[in-house]
């Protein structure tokens, strides 16, 4: 209940966002999904709350993330997994982020730890990519945009690509494991969902 507080608290006070283009670097092309229901603008679909690293690396574990995979991590913020996911699994990994300072200070230390060529921050809308060509999509949203993504994961996803899932479930799908982690380190509890296309 504190984690889901303070992400709607995050959300009461986050300011509207204009679109960016998305980075030169990406290369999904744009996806034909329906922009975001009324209710949702002007409102930041993931607001920025950091997954803690303890929690990074369970993710990534249970995802069974191996070398050159492909990995998306849907609202990134500030590249932490991505940047895990490319430094300690060697896996070709891709941030979607909107807004412009975290997905710009993301690419800096993208470039700062010498990963630009196996790490990349897409500055651009979630719900307006391509997810076909990825092993492995990792999301820490809302679970209102969690509604929103699903469709699209659900008609993109290739066959026996993995989604994994920090706090908030995805309705309707079945996740073939579910981990709570009682404490990581600061005394907040998590919950980890992974489901299997």
């Amino acid at each position: 209940m504190f984690v889901y507080a303070l992400v709607l608290a995050l959300m009461a006070f986050s300011g509207r966002q204009t679109e960016p283009q998305q980075s030169a670097e990406s290369t999904p092309a744009p996806s034909t999904a329906p922009e975001a229901p009324a209710e949702y603008l002007g409102i930041s679909l993931a607001p920025f709350l950091p997954t803690p690293d303890t929690i990074v690396t369970r993710m990534l574990e249970l995802a069974h993330l191996k070398a050159a995979e492909k990995l998306c991590d849907i609202g990134s913020g500030d590249g932490r997994i991505v940047i895990a996911a490319a430094r300690e699994y060697h896996a070709d990994a891709t941030g979607v982020e909107l807004d412009d300072k975290l997905a710009r200070e993301s690419e800096e230390k993208i470039r700062k730890l010498g990963l630009s060529q196996t790490a990349r921050i897409i500055h651009g809308d979630m719900l307006k990519q391509r997810y076909s060509q990825y092993d492995v999509i990792t999301v820490y949203l809302l679970p209102e945009t969690n509604d929103l993504i699903q469709p699209i994961l659900e008609r993109e996803l290739k066959k026996g690509a993995r989604v994994v899932a920090h706090d908030f479930e995805f309705r309707n799908w079945r996740p073939t494991t579910t981990e709570t982690i009682e404490d990581d380190g600061t005394g907040r509890s998590h919950t980890i969902f992974l489901y299997q296309r």
